[in-house]
């Protein structure tokens, strides 16, 4: 008995030295675990060691105790024991089913080669099956051989824990992202091919082919008319009509490309803005361009029968060619006003010429300027000498200079502004400077100062263009009148440094005064806050005693478009209109009302009164929507008004009116994108895009723009699933 417990200590000695080398290798000793640990690897050889009166004991697999202990080490969630040989097993991987070392009777292999083959994605199948977006696997840190998390920093294994579990690699989605990535930053296409690229995402997943330029490009094309198809059930829905903006691109390769984008209002009264065609013309410039990219636009998306307006520029096109598209617009809308609904000049282009003209007549001041500017900004030593400088005059102004970019007319009006109020230091510069020789004198800035005046009216009046959310039409009249009396009184200033500066522009805001002031006073007339009052206001400011006569062409133009609507069939109320307006309730008499009104019954005893209010009301002259609506009091102007709301909340009040007041609300005044507002530059399409095909360019400006508004209700998600295409 004495031998066999010397020989079951030195058993026992060779076994605690074995897992103390593991314990070390793994880093993940704790006293609970080495226990039962040693507990696995006396099963497994068919022996345990029992303490029993402070003395060993043999037992044998025969007198094994009914009840083992559980594994505990997370790698059994992915292995499984299985016998080999007698007294020897091995741990077989639930995946690839690929064997490792475990135990041979006599030594313990330990858990860590299993722990590696689990987590650096050493098994196969694992690999093929990982989708690094949704799971990640805890890295494997070869200097000690253990799983570290970032988010748990411990050595020291916790109890219960377990590995994440993998999400199959899809590659459709990821060709998906790459065609939304090209798309929402302008990449070429071409850049699939790039060897370096290929190289990154090869690191990323190898298992991902990643295509050539035709894969790419057929893939763009899908995630196109994927979104494509969400628009059209937004647009299927529209309970009113679209406006049209239409502005022109020109090529390298003399070819034209025409931006068509739809304005609406939706059925939630929500303002949508949305390039809808992309359109090349052989010839920009001949007459029927612009009447056959309209045409392809309404024929592609089924609108023909829903055109209200129509935006351009006035330089896109000559006399004939707008009168052409006046008869065209009439002949798709006969009955909105013969097509007056046309929009010749685009508000931003008007401003932008305007500024483009009053900086030209200074040009040689403005190059002063830019110097100077110039001559401090692309030297430190320069710009520390005149910080030093504003410092000693202690000129309060916290404006930095910046230098202007020609092609975009806000920029050298923001340099402009930060020079002149600078212009104290650089009229001191070259006594701390003398290489400084090109300051503008006293009466250049004033010169500067007058310009600055009315640049700023027109910067303040193109910013309301600029923001994220497009403004509704209502709030442009006032701006644009506003920009046309500044003028109007400034050319008759008798100064003439004024009045020769605004003179030619208030030309061009009378010709474009001249051909919207119908639209606009329609717009305004929307507007509960000011109706027609506004518009009888400003009319007398600017056409004094000829005012009335003005007055009474808008009253007449919305009287006749009002009639046009009645004439129109009415849209059938919604569950959800007939809920707005009010809730049936049971009164104790048994009769039906509503918050609008009672709904006498059937028992009702005086019908003959009701028949008899109705024959006189025949006989009276009604007053219409339109009317009750003008005379109704303004309300309060708030800042914050939103009148989109304002009519969702009465459009039972006034169900004509409402319909139109729908359409006018969404009518543009400009042409062009937010960012493209302040370009002065010649309008033109990259040579890389020019050299694609014009389906192919059309995908991928559209789908930009489409991409960048989130889902709503009306858009339907469709299938994630990637749609094929050979291209």
């Amino acid at each position: 008995m004495l031998a066999l417990s010397v020989k079951m200590a030195s058993t026992l000695e060779n076994t605690e030295t074995a897992e103390n080398n593991e314990v070390k290798e793994d880093n993940e000793i704790k006293e609970s675990n080495e226990i039962n640990e040693n507990n696995e690897i006396n099963e497994n050889n068919g022996l345990q060691l029992e303490t029993e009166n402070n003395g060993l004991q043999l037992v044998t697999a025969d007198a094994q105790p009914s009840k083992r202990r559980r594994k505990k080490s997370v790698v059994w969630e992915h292995f499984t024991v299985e016998n080999v040989s007698a007294g020897c097993t091995r741990a077989l991987c639930k995946q690839c089913k690929q064997s490792f070392a475990y135990s041979n009777g006599s030594k313990f292999a330990g858990t860590s080669h299993l722990k590696r083959h689990i987590a650096q994605g050493t098994c196969l199948r694992r690999r093929e099956g990982r989708n690094t977006q949704h799971a990640q696997l805890t890295p494997y840190t070869p200097e000690n051989g253990v799983s570290v998390s970032a988010s748990n920093p411990s050595r020291k294994r916790r109890r219960g824990s377990s590995f994440t579990p993998s999400v199959p690699f899809d590659p459709d989605v990821s060709r998906q992202e790459i065609a939304k990535m090209i798309i929402m930053n302008d990449y070429p296409l071409h850049m699939v091919e790039h060897p370096i690229f290929a190289s990154f995402i090869r690191t990323l997943q190898p298992q991902f082919s990643m295509g050539n330029f035709s894969t790419v490009q057929g893939d763009c094309v899908a995630l196109y008319l994927r979104e494509k198809q969400n628009l059209v059930k937004l647009l299927e829905g529209l309970p009113g009509k679209i406006s049209l903006t239409v502005d022109m691109y020109i090529s390298n390769q003399t070819l034209g490309y025409v931006f068509l984008t739809g304005h609406f209002i939706d059925k939630n009264w929500k303002l949508h803005r949305r390039i809808l065609n992309v359109v090349m013309v052989p010839s920009p410039h001949s007459g029927d361009a612009l009447s056959h990219a309209i045409g392809v636009c309404l024929g592609d998306w089924g609108l023909e029968n829903k055109l209200f307006s129509i935006t351009l520029e006035k330089s896109m096109s000559s006399d004939t060619d707008t009168a052409s598209l006046r008869g065209y617009l009439s002949i798709k809308n006969p009955l909105i006003l013969k097509g007056q609904l046309l929009i010749e000049h685009c508000y931003a282009h008007v401003l932008s010429s305007m500024a483009t003209d009053a900086l030209n007549s200074m040009q040689e001041v403005i190059s002063k300027v830019r110097e100077s500017v110039k001559y401090v900004k692309t030297s430190m030593i320069h710009d520390e000498k005149f910080m030093e400088l504003k410092e000693q005059l202690q000129v309060p102004s916290s404006k930095d200079l910046i230098l202007d970019d020609k092609t975009h007319w806000n920029t050298t009006y923001l340099m402009l502004v930060a020079a002149m109020e600078l212009r104290e230091v650089f009229s001191c510069l070259d006594t701390a400077d003398p290489d400084y020789k090109i300051a503008p004198s006293t009466d250049e800035w004033k010169q500067i100062e007058t310009l600055c005046v009315y640049l700023r009216l027109f910067y303040n009046a193109a910013n309301m263009l600029t923001g994220t959310s497009y403004p509704t039409s209502n709030l442009y009249f006032h701006e644009v009148w506003k920009v046309h009396l500044e003028l109007s009184h400034a050319s008759n200033s008798e100064d003439p440094s004024i009045s020769n500066l605004t003179r030619p522009l208030k030309e061009k805001i009378d010709k474009y005064w001249n051909t919207c002031f119908l639209v606009l006073a329609f717009t305004v007339a929307m507007d509960p806050r000011f109706k027609m009052k506004l518009v009888e206001f400003s009319f007398q400011k600017i056409y004094g005693e000829d005012s009335a006569n003005h007055l009474r062409i808008v009253d007449d133009g919305i009287h006749e478009l009002f009639s046009e609507y009645e004439m129109q069939p009415s849209v059938p109320l919604t569950a959800n209109d007939e809920h707005d307006g009010g809730e049936m309730v049971k009164t104790e008499e048994g009769m039906q009302v509503t918050s609008g009104g009672p709904l006498l019954s059937c028992e009702d005893d005086l019908l003959d009164f009701d028949m008899f209010i109705s024959e006189m009301s025949s006989t009276q002259q009604t007053k219409s929507e339109l009317d009750q609506y003008l005379e109704e009091s303004l309300l309060p102007r708030a800042m914050d008004f939103d009148i989109l709301s304002w009519w969702k909340i009465n459009h039972l009040k006034y169900p004509i009116l409402s319909r139109m007041a729908r359409d006018i609300l969404s009518i543009p005044v400009s042409s062009v994108p937010p960012e493209s507002v302040f370009f002065t530059g010649i309008k033109e399409l990259d040579q890389y895009r020019s050299s694609l095909r014009p389906e192919t360019v059309e995908s991928l400006i559209c789908a930009k723009d489409w991409l960048q508004y989130a889902a709503s209700p009306e858009t339907v998600a469709t299938s994630n699933a990637l749609v094929k295409m050979e291209i």
